[in-house]
């Protein structure tokens, strides 16, 4: 089985930073790509960044310049390092994966549980 588990949400005041990170374990075969969608309060989920094989990155554009996206490929993880955050960026952020496990030997799409972030004074 694949898990998918989140770290580092959490609160924030406007203009800080925060890291979260996303480690995916069990029977891995090969993770073709792992991002960060979000989903606020009354909304639709939404991409926020995702990093495929060969360090190609995707970011919304509310993301760009403010938002990294980073994985460490021998730990299977994923980062993604906020600065600059701004209320509007509060929500549920959802690790995403998009991978092949030793038992079913086809890609497919893995969420993690989600993870808080609330930016507010």
């Amino acid at each position: 089985q694949v898990r998918l588990v989140e770290s580092g949400g959490g609160l924030v005041q406007p203009g800080g930073s925060l890291r979260l990170s996303c480690a995916a374990s069990g029977s891995i075969f090969d993770i073709r790509a792992m991002g960060w969608y979000r989903q606020a309060l009354g909304k639709g989920r939404e991409l926020v960044a995702i990093i495929k094989r060969g360090e190609n990155t995707n970011y919304a554009d509310s993301a760009k310049g403010r938002f990294t996206v980073s994985r460490d490929i021998a730990k299977n993880t994923v980062y993604l390092q906020m600065n600059s955050l701004k209320p509007e960026d509060t929500a549920v952020y959802y690790c995403n994966a998009d991978l092949k496990s030793s038992i079913v030997r086809i890609y497919m799409n893995y969420w993690g549980q989600g993870t808080q972030v609330t930016v507010s004074s």
